[in-house]
């Protein structure tokens, strides 16, 4: 249909949305035409302007058991679709804009304590190229709150040692500059001139721009970078499983423990959204709470 088509187009060229992201929204509207036409509830979806029908699809949902997280985010797909054909005048009503969606429990993000990272850290051998990659690697990650995609999409010309900091890439095209600390600032020096060559030399990409690469020579997967933090964990004796993003949570919650302003730490994540951001002040006042149970006097059991 016609009007699918150009739903795909919109949120390729003026949303743009990642493929994946598309490909999920696209599934959720033929996941609703096929409800829709198998119940005979409706023609097609243009079809689609009596509020119960939404209520009808929601119950559906919910019969099959699926996780609520999911169901939200079908009906979310639906409301941005018929939206979308209400500001093309191919119809007059969204039945999905006050349909109430089952309320979704906020899970607070596994952080990485202090001692931990520290440990992480220790146990690399900075004087092989692949371990002093991984520790620059790491410490672009925990300092800079920076995503997997966004440390292996970086480029050479994405690093303005001059200004300290870096040009990042990140959701939907947005940049952003995140600073650099003076040790990393000298990592990434002695990275760029005497270990990078040595592991582009392995390759036959000898133009590649990539900041980061590989054993055989090729650009750094994210993948790849998954694989490179459980050999660190391995190696540290530490026991935890760890993800990229795991690290990026540690960023947030540092930042605020140690004081920054709630916007800062939002420009640094590359947060659209202040809400997106705000999860790390419940972890923060957790990690309060557990210091000031651990460390009052009157809270100290003797």
């Amino acid at each position: 249909m016609i009007y699918i088509d150009d739903f795909k187009n919109y949120l390729l060229v003026e949303k743009n949305y990642a493929d994946n992201t598309v490909t999920s929204y696209l599934r959720d509207i033929h996941d609703f035409q096929s409800f829709i036409k198998n119940e005979e509830l409706a023609k097609d979806l243009l079809d689609v302007t009596r509020e119960r029908l939404g209520r009808h699809f929601l119950a559906y949902l919910d019969e099959k058991d699926l996780a609520k997280k999911t169901i939200a985010r079908k009906i979310s797909s639906l409301r941005t679709f018929y939206d979308y054909l209400v500001n093309q005048k191919l119809l007059d009503i969204n039945i999905f804009t006050n349909l109430e969606t089952p309320k979704i429990p906020r899970k607070l993000p596994k952080i990485i304590d202090d001692d931990e990272i520290d440990m992480l850290f220790k146990s690399i051998n900075r004087y092989r190229p692949l371990g002093f990659r991984n520790y620059v690697l790491l410490d672009l990650l925990f300092s800079c709150g920076l995503r997997a995609s966004e440390v292996t999409e970086m480029t050479i010309k994405d690093i303005q040692l001059d200004r300290e900091q870096l040009l990042v890439h990140g959701k939907g095209s947005k940049d952003r500059y995140v600073p650099l600390h003076k040790k990393l600032i000298e990592d990434l020096k002695h990275y760029l001139t005497y270990i990078r060559p040595i592991l582009l030399s392995k390759g036959s990409l000898s133009s590649d721009l990539h900041v980061f690469i590989n054993y055989k020579g090729t650009p750094l997967t994210v993948r790849g970078l998954q694989v490179i933090l459980k050999k660190i964990i391995k190696d540290s004796g530490e026991t935890f499983k760890i993800h990229p993003h795991m690290l990026r949570h540690a960023f947030a919650t540092t930042m605020l423990n140690h004081g920054a302003d709630l916007r800062v730490v939002q420009e640094l994540l590359g947060h659209e959204h202040l809400k997106s951001t705000q999860i790390y002040t419940h972890v923060s006042s957790e990690v309060l709470k557990e210091k000031y149970k651990t460390t009052h006097p009157r809270m100290v059991k003797k």
